[in-house]
């Protein structure tokens, strides 16, 4: 049988567009899209790897079926991430137990630590520990990990993580049978060639520094709930994202050069398979 090759609607072929499409008018009426309401969601600080304390919040339908843990993308938190608003609410509806958590150097998990980000080498253990401490509050399993963008890329480590729970974590109360898997919208795979595609193009550039100027208020709102931790005068010289990590992050994770950071971190090399994957990490 001659199966003709998938060709997307043309709004789905452009990238740019998608993320205008998101980030202009999907967020002003995503709660047109949907009729459930926002799950009677609870707030509990979680610990993750090394101790590090999440800030996240929970919600428990009756009788449910499973529990969905999740976070958003390189920047937000857990009160304008609309993305995670919606899935929230349709799992909830649909008997899913839903964990949220604004990830380190995030939202409210900034004023609980000064810890940065290291893009999946402890977030993805984070994931682990939270699904684990869900479980004592009465989330059931199997635990699904999702997030989208570079959370994306931290669910993925996650998954990971979790199937190794014996090795670094044997007192944990969740074992790799209690993880049913993940769902990953548009991961980052490989940060260096995202970025070097990303700023090819006079939009790309554009995008390139609103994120960077986010990260910037990111450092900076950790500097104002931990002025010890950080060093003003180096969160001044951040201007673009890779010199957010050169500046703030390889240091402190014990890596040469944000290259060596982005190679370790790097979702596309963190099997074992990465080898075999033929796949191009700048289309989603």
């Amino acid at each position: 049988m001659n199966v003709p090759p998938y060709l997307p609607p043309f709004g789905f072929t452009n990238g740019l567009a998608m993320t205008l499409y998101t980030a202009l008018w999907a967020s002003r009426h995503w709660e047109k899209t949907t009729e459930h309401p926002e799950p009677p969601y609870q707030t509990h600080i979680f610990q993750g790897a090394e101790g590090v304390p999440i800030f996240g919040t929970i919600a428990i339908p009756e009788r449910a079926k499973g529990t969905i843990v999740g976070t958003y993308g390189i920047t937000g938190s857990l009160e304008n991430q609309w993305f995670l608003k919606l899935l929230g609410r349709k799992a909830f509806a649909q008997g899913y137990a839903v964990v949220l958590f604004d990830w380190r150097a995030h939202g409210k998990t900034i004023e609980l630590s000064p810890t940065l980000t290291s893009d999946g080498i402890y977030e993805g253990k984070d994931f682990v520990q939270i699904a684990a401490q869900a479980k004592t509050l009465g989330c059931p399993a199997p635990f699904w990990f999702t997030a989208y963008s570079l959370g994306g890329q931290l669910a993925l480590w996650g998954i990971k993580a979790a199937q190794t729970i014996a090795d670094w974590a044997p007192d944990l109360e969740l074992t790799a049978s209690e993880i049913g898997g993940g769902a990953v919208i548009c991961p980052t795979l490989e940060s260096t060639r995202s970025l070097n595609f990303l700023v090819k193009t006079p939009q790309g550039r554009y995008l390139e520094k609103s994120i960077a100027r986010q990260l910037q208020k990111i450092a900076w709102k950790i500097y104002e709930h931990h002025p010890t931790a950080i060093d003003p005068t180096v969160i001044a010289r951040v201007n673009s994202i890779w010199s957010f990590d050169h500046e703030l992050v390889v240091q402190q994770l014990g890596f040469s050069s944000v290259e060596a950071y982005y190679e370790a971190s790097s979702a596309l090399y963190s099997t074992a398979r990465a080898e075999k994957i033929n796949a191009d990490p700048l289309r989603c």
